[in-house]
């Protein structure tokens, strides 16, 4: 398989995967939350003044003309304008997208911070009380979800200790109890991951016959087996940030960020369709080009399945 096929391929699989979402989004959005005609005009709107903002926003139109309009604005990436503040919905996205982004990008630092030198040590020192350890960090770190950690740090950091601020964005110091917070669960997932993956690779011949040639133990774990078991990660690690990114929702509205998470969940109180629909659809654009970014990264790597 050429190069151009293999990425047309993926690059078609995230156009189709943007297509199925951002269609089911619309056809929820539609017909859950009611119409939001009658949300913006108030309870005391008389019947002129509903069918006037229906007109305005064209939520009078049929569904199915109502739904080619949608996927049109979306090829040239206009997610329209808000219904509540009147701005454009691309414009309250970007304005968001950088803090929502860097809290993803810390927490998944931190993921892997913790995952691959405790995934490493149980691997090499299987069922010893280091594996144990691990494994205990891994159940509990999947167990424990990362809002109610996240307010345990917030009491134990800032409110006892006062080490660190409750909330805000202005500084490194607002990110890191957020970043732990959302990062721990997904560094618990991916140290079974990294553990399974390093305990198959040391058991292969070539390990054997490195350390039956008499080269140091910390060369064939962390020169050799290390490089491999990390090739399969990749891909659940690309998983991971992604899902780091729509996780952030809950964390940013428990330590009060301006990211991406408030942003929406103010638009679901309001019915804000198009700020719900574009975010969405906005989201899974992301999370799809970034696995899109994981599978090229892998051919890099692992030049045996680049284009099979």
């Amino acid at each position: 398989m050429s190069l151009a096929l293999f990425l047309l391929r993926r690059f078609g699989r995230l156009l189709l995967t943007v297509l199925l979402i951002s269609s089911a989004v619309f056809v929820i959005v539609r017909i859950i939350p009611g119409d939001p005609a009658r949300v913006i005009a108030g309870i005391d709107a008389t019947v002129e003044d509903v069918e006037s903002i229906r007109r305005r926003l064209g939520t009078n139109e049929p569904l199915f003309r109502q739904y080619f309009s949608w996927l049109g604005a979306i090829v040239s990436f206009d997610f329209g304008d808000s219904f509540v503040s009147g701005q454009p919905v691309n414009n309250l996205i970007m304005q968001r997208f950088p803090t929502t982004l860097l809290l993803a990008s810390a927490a998944f630092c931190i993921a892997l911070l913790l995952a691959v030198p405790i995934g490493v040590v149980s691997a090499v020192h299987r069922w010893s009380v280091w594996d144990y350890g691990g494994m205990v960090f891994s159940h509990v770190g999947m167990a424990v979800p990362s809002f109610w950690l996240g307010i345990l740090l917030l009491l134990l950091f800032s409110a006892r200790l006062g080490w660190l601020p409750f909330f805000g964005s202005d500084s490194v110091a607002n990110y890191v109890l957020p970043a732990v917070a959302l990062g721990a669960g997904r560094g618990a997932v991916l140290v079974r991951v990294i553990r399974a993956s390093m305990s198959e690779e040391l058991r292969k011949e070539y390990i054997l016959t490195a350390t039956a040639s008499g080269l140091p133990r910390r060369n064939i774990v962390y020169r050799h087996a290390l490089k491999n078991a990390l090739l399969p990660v990749i891909t659940i690690a690309g998983i991971q940030f992604g899902y780091m990114l729509g996780g952030a929702i809950i964390i940013e509205q428990v330590f009060s960020l301006p990211g991406l998470g408030r942003l929406f969940l103010s638009a679901i109180y309001q019915r804000d369709l198009p700020l719900i629909q574009g975010g969405v659809v906005f989201v899974a654009i992301v999370f799809s080009f970034t696995n899109f970014l994981v599978d090229l990264l892998y051919g890099a790597v692992n030049p045996k399945i680049r284009f099979t």
